[in-house]
């Protein structure tokens, strides 16, 4: 297993290196560790300088996560690569129970579960069901293992063979330094079982990581703009692949786990607990402009020529992937001629 960690700034050197030092110390050593440094010149020479045992990579493509991560695959050698973020903390089985799953040969990817570890206290306002919000796992996720559409992007592996057929991660809808975008590993999801029919991707819960969450992410105005940016790039997701997959789990969030939530919450605030009440109130504000945000996304790209640039970055994508697999397979077949 080849494991890559993305990273662009030096406030999170030290963390990355406790993250470093817990994968030395797995159960199920990783045959690599890539550190991916997202066009910082003087991080990626420092990180180079200090750190023994890792690769240290720049990001070779256009600045963001999916650069970033796409950029560790093509250094990965393992049969499965798997993604961790440099804020967080691998349980220390936690590569023995992704690679577990892998057993099963319909199964292309194995992601786990993200606990939250607030730095400053979880807010008494904040609704588990929205810990998406802050890159962790939410209310409404299975509790034993199931198939899922997608992955959380911080605890998520795949086989290395998958990038090879779908290419790698949409550089329109990964993260950039600290906005708030994403949803390029639901995409990448998405893709990935649509090209491989029968294919599962396995969620597992007891595979476990612990996911910073700072301060400024307990805010109240974090959680409007996180949640107005999901829907804009839920929006890109649904152009990218369809309505139909980009939103299937989104409408049982919706119609199953909201409700029970802000029931829930609005009980406990009857019962006394005022926090419920502010937590039912967050749950339907955040789902306001969640929505809010998806519907500004779709006319946006309406309104302006996004839509193409997106059309055309995808084919092309599509047409490099396609050069890539053949010059692989040419240079397969010209080695064993050789041979």
């Amino acid at each position: 297993m080849s494991v890559v960690v993305c990273t662009y700034s030096p406030a999170r050197t030290a963390g990355l290196m406790s993250l470093v030092a817990a994968l030395r110390a797995q159960t199920l050593p990783p045959a690599q560790v890539i550190v991916v440094v997202d066009h910082a010149p003087d991080l990626l020479a420092r990180l180079s300088e200090s750190m023994t045992g890792v690769e240290i990579v720049p990001n070779s493509y256009a600045r963001g996560l999916s650069g970033a991560r796409n950029s560790g695959v093509d250094h990965a050698r393992g049969g499965v690569v798997a993604f961790i973020d440099d804020d967080a903390m691998p349980a220390l089985d936690l590569l023995e129970r992704l690679a577990a799953g892998y057993d099963d040969e319909t199964v292309l990817g194995v992601g786990g579960a993200v606990d939250p570890v607030w730095v400053a206290g979880a807010p008494a306002w904040f609704p588990s069901e929205f810990g998406w919000v802050v890159g962790c796992g939410y209310t409404g996720l299975p509790r034993a293992p199931s198939s899922v559409r997608n992955f959380i992007g911080c605890n998520m592996s795949f086989r290395r063979e998958v990038f090879d057929s779908v290419g790698g991660f949409q550089i329109e809808l990964g993260r950039i330094g600290s906005k708030p975008f994403g949803c390029e590993e639901t995409e990448f999801c998405i893709r990935l079982t649509g090209a491989f029919p029968g294919g599962v991707l396995l969620f597992e819960p007891t595979a476990r990581v612990r996911h910073s969450v700072p301060a400024e992410r307990s805010r109240w105005k974090y959680f409007r703009s996180r949640c107005y940016s999901e829907g804009r790039s839920k929006a890109v997701v649904s152009h990218l692949r369809g309505a139909s997959r980009g939103l299937a789990s989104e409408r049982s969030y919706v119609a199953s786990t909201l409700p029970r939530g802000v029931l829930e919450a609005v009980s406990q605030g009857l019962r006394g607990n005022r926090a419920g009440l502010a937590r039912a109130g967050a749950i339907l504000v955040g789902l306001a402009i969640t929505s809010a945000g998806y519907v500004a996304g779709r006319l946006e790209l309406v309104t302006t020529n996004r839509a193409a640039r997106l059309s055309e970055a995808t084919a092309a994508a599509d047409r490099l992937r396609a050069h890539v697999v053949t010059a692989r397979s040419n240079g397969s077949a010209a080695d064993e001629g050789h041979a």
